[in-house]
């Protein structure tokens, strides 16, 4: 596991990711969502706010305890790699959300849980990322492609992928995806999703 001051600096209360910022128009008011691992809650709180119903998971439950009283959110700790998966077989969303977090065991559980016309939103370290720092186990850096490999073994659509060198806040190399999943009647290898005008 990454020691506390680097997840504290991740998955701090502060602004939202870009990427979450740059598809949230993919995530209607009203919308079911998943923050998994969701830390200290930065997203949840984010979603939250624009009218998501945030169901907010991770194995801190001080942080958790932060999140709790807030209005459209649910929130469960669990331990996502020593236990089974938290939630029951079958339960979906119209939106999932992971940040700064890898555990490839739970990576077709975690495209499962997008629900039909959801959309999937991802992002996290990968390889590379050792020589500014923590992360550096391999465990936790993703190899080139594997977010998109993981997307397409479960049948989802990709809408953007990045694999990138962030330069701040401090140098760091992730990978970034949104995909989401063909709604009923949609063929799943045509429709195309625009982003907003800049």
């Amino acid at each position: 596991m990454m020691d506390a001051a680097v997840t504290g600096m991740m998955h701090g209360v502060g602004a939202p990711s870009p990427w979450l910022v740059r598809w949230a128009h993919l995530i209607a008011p009203g919308a079911r969502v998943l923050d998994l691992a969701c830390g200290h809650g930065r997203h949840t709180r984010w979603l939250a706010a624009r009218g998501a119903y945030v169901t907010a998971i991770d194995r801190d439950e001080a942080a958790l305890a932060t999140l709790s009283t807030l209005a459209n959110v649910t929130t469960l700790a669990a331990d996502l790699e020593g236990a089974p998966w938290p939630l029951a077989e079958g339960t979906t969303f119209d939106a999932v959300i992971v940040t700064n977090y890898l555990h490839r065991p739970l990576l077709s559980r975690i495209a499962a849980s997008v629900a039909p016309g959801g959309v999937l939103i991802y992002e996290t370290f990968a390889q590379g990322n050792e020589r500014y720092g923590k992360p550096s186990n391999p465990l936790f850096l993703l190899a080139p492609g594997e977010l998109l490999d993981a997307a397409r073994t479960a049948d989802l659509r990709v809408a953007g992928f990045e694999d990138v060198t962030l330069p701040a806040p401090r140098a760091a190399c992730v990978q970034r995806l949104c995909a989401t999943r063909a709604a009923p009647g949609e063929n799943p290898g045509t429709a195309a999703l625009y982003e907003p005008a800049a």
